[in-house]
């Protein structure tokens, strides 16, 4: 049987108190469901008796659904299930009923109902997903294909990761299934407590470390908090046990500081002109038991929050400025969650206020359709995919790729979606599920084209390259983070701008080292597969074999400023037969405006007039030479390449620099620091005018993000 079925040999898990719960959920009737069930449904035309629940809590939110969809799908699901039992000892068919009745709870819509009822039949008994697309439809066969398990016997140790596997794929292109499953996984928590205590474990820590993550991706808080509570009283007895105990130590007080709260706020905005609902909200257990670890001995007010209900968005703020007007507001608590939502939809203002006796109340303000939201996420949005009633008919169509149009699929899902592709086995993709799912925090960082990426908080750039490149990111080379070189190592910050810098060669190869920076599943997975299959190739020894190769030149002496050769390109003014210099400091060249220094021999230097050694032998009274450029255009120039790590760079750079028909007379390459590389280039350029020609050239080398002239390390330091 596909759903968690219980042991009577055994005491039930503790569960948590019904009078704390947030809000009172009516519970389906075992009993009078099983004898429903028993005595079979009934008339063709006659809503069964066993669901009537689930009709009057879905004409609750959808007072005019077709309930004729729900009555078939009973019939069906009755049959078919008729003679199977939970180990509980009620009849099977009491499951799919309690799973529909906790969705329809939450307003899922008619079709989603539908597959709920009829998502153990394929799973379970003799009927087909054919049958059921026959009978209901596309959709609802899509659902339950969703929802049903691989069998163990074809997939063996991997049914289970490969059944999610396959169940986050389906939820990529419908998220209702996702909705359905985690429904499926609460009433199956709530009947876990007569399991052996093993399996309960093992179902409570694949729902903490899977289900529950992607309840609170999806939205659902109202599913993912009694799913924790249910988790922690399973895993933690002992601390459950405690919290329990404070929660009722608290409710036997005589005086709530939280009711005295509310009416001093409803009080307040009852003055004001603003109408709006104040409700308490008290702390399911685990928010309780973080509480209490966080702030240490609990006070009464840190037992719930105050929730404002209005109608409309402007009111969230009206309240707000009541309540910090009239009140005393603890500014570090506010959070603007309406102006920027949260990645699972979530849409709130938070504030605290505290009285004069220490007691401080957390207050959340939304409008009724935001708490809907909030309880319900993905399920409060009815169809995603039912085209507007305004709205041509071909808005809901598949889209090129296949995919309908999904307005709930958010950015997690879609990088869920793209890095399950790629890993190898089963085992890799469930612990790095669980991995990605632990990161439950997202960021935003914007491209300069003013697109976004989505990612998990402490993402670098090299998780960004992956993202937006897939494994075409094997060829960055670098990023500029808020306009501003960065390496990839570079952890981004939420609102950053991030431009990847991309080679041109199709050969290029990440980096051993980026493992250590990759943060999200989709770059680890990308770089682990490309250094499999290329087990001889170490970028790293490369790009040091290739060092190795190279006979660094002599370097000047720091304390004493090289010159370069005479040369006729410079004549000094007055003075036609001196002997002159180019300084090395700044390696002038036509057309740079330049000045000269008289040195030992006779020699004149000359220098850029922008040179920080100008300067300098000014401040020491040395007088300027005037000088100025002769008519023979070859020159000799220093340069500097500034660079990120990769193989074959200096091979490349040599290239460029000979295909502009300029001779290398020195080269020299510092080792790398922060994955960024410098090279020093002397050259003799035919044509003082192609300089800037060749210094573009050596900017377009994969890789090279700077050029410029060299500047002699001393004269550099008395900028």
């Amino acid at each position: 049987m596909s759903a968690e079925a219980t042991n009577p040999a055994v005491s039930p898990a503790p569960a948590p108190p019904t009078a704390h719960r947030r809000k009172s959920r009516p519970r389906i009737d075992l009993r009078r469901l099983g004898r429903a069930a028993f005595l079979g449904p009934a008339s063709r035309d006659r809503l069964p008796d066993a669901i009537g629940h689930v009709a009057e809590a879905h004409r609750a939110h959808h007072p005019d659904a077709d309930l004729e969809p729900l009555r078939r799908a009973y019939v069906l699901a009755e049959s078919s299930h008729r003679g199977q039992m939970r180990k509980s000892g009620e009849p099977y068919i009491t499951h799919p009923l309690a799973v529909t009745l906790i969705l329809a709870e939450l307003g899922a819509e008619t079709t989603t109902l539908t597959a709920s009822l009829l998502h153990d039949t394929v799973e379970d008994t003799d009927v087909t997903l054919d049958q059921v697309r026959e009978e209901f439809g596309e959709e609802v066969r899509y659902l339950v294909d969703g929802v049903t398990k691989l069998e163990k016997v074809d997939y063996g140790a991997a049914a289970e990761p490969e059944t999610f596997r396959k169940m986050l794929v389906a939820t990529g292109n419908d998220v209702r299934v996702m909705s359905i499953k985690l429904a499926d996984r609460l009433h199956n928590m709530r009947t876990l407590g007569v399991m052996r205590p093993e399996k309960q474990e093992r179902i409570a820590k694949v729902t903490r470390d899977v289900l529950i993550p992607l309840a609170e991706r999806l939205g659902v808080q109202a599913l993912k908090t009694e799913l924790e509570d249910l988790v922690f009283a399973i895993l933690h007895p002992e601390e459950y046990e405690r919290t329990r105990e404070l929660i009722v130590d608290n409710a036997s007080r005589a005086n709530d500081p939280l009711v005295e709260i509310r009416e001093e706020v409803r009080g307040v905005l009852r003055e004001a002109g603003i109408q709006a609902e104040v409700l308490i909200r008290p702390r399911h257990f685990v928010s309780v038991h973080r509480v209490s670890r966080k702030r240490g001995p609990m006070r009464g007010a840190d037992f719930g929050r105050l929730l404002v209900l209005v109608n409309e968005d402007a009111d969230c703020y009206a309240v707000l400025g009541e309540l910090h007007t009239c009140l005393t507001p603890v500014v570090s608590e506010f959070k603007d969650f309406i102006a920027v939502p949260k990645f699972n939809l979530y849409q709130s203002l938070h504030t605290a206020v505290a009285r004069g006796d220490g007691e401080v109340a957390e207050v959340l303000i939304r409008t009724h359709q935001m708490h809907k939201v909030a309880e319900a996420g993905v399920v409060a949005l009815g169809n995603p995919y039912a085209a507007p009633a305004d709205s041509s008919s071909d808005s809901s169509e598949d889209q090129g790729d296949g995919e309908r149009v999904d307005p709930t699929r958010p950015g997690w899902l879609s990088r869920l979606l793209d890095w399950q592709e790629a890993a190898p086995d089963a085992d890799m993709f469930w612990s790095t599920l669980r991995e990605d799912l632990a990161q439950d925090r997202e960021i935003t960082v914007f491209r300069p084209d003013g697109g976004a990426l989505g990612l998990p908080e402490g993402a670098s750039c090299v998780d960004a390259a992956y993202a937006q490149y897939g494994e075409d990111a094997h060829a960055c080379i670098g990023a500029r983070v808020n306009g501003r070189l960065a390496t990839l190592s570079t952890v981004l910050k939420d609102g950053d701008t991030v431009q990847l810098l991309m080679g041109q060669d199709p050969a290029s190869e990440p980096s051993r080292e980026w493992l250590e920076h990759a943060h999200t599943p989709a770059a680890r997975i990308a770089i682990q597969r490309w250094l499999a299959t290329h087990p001889s190739s170490d970028p790293d020894e490369a790009l040091d074999e290739e060092r190795r190769d190279e006979t660094p030149a002599p370097r000047p002496a720091p304390d004493e400023p090289a010159e370069q050769p005479g040369s006729a390109n410079a004549v000094v003014v007055g003075r036609p037969d001196a002997n002159v210099r180019l300084a090395g400091c700044c390696t002038p060249v036509p057309p740079d405006e330049v000045t000269g220094f008289a040195v030992r021999g006779g020699v004149v230097t000359v220098h850029r007039v922008e040179c920080s050694a100008v300067a300098r032998m000014k401040g020491l009274g040395r007088a300027e030479i005037e000088v100025s450029w002769g008519d023979t255009t070859e020159c000799r120039v220093t340069l500097v390449a500034e660079s990120f790590q990769r193989p074959h760079l200096l091979a490349d750079l040599t290239e460029a620099i000979a295909l502009e028909g300029v001779a290398i007379v020195s080269a020299t390459v510092e080792p790398p620091t922060q994955q960024r590389v410098r090279h020093t280039y002397t050259l003799q350029l035919p044509d003082a005018a192609h300089l800037q020609t060749l210094m573009r050239a050596m900017r377009n080398v994969p890789g090279v993000y700077d050029v410029g002239r060299a500047q002699h390390p001393k004269a550099s330091a008395n900028r």
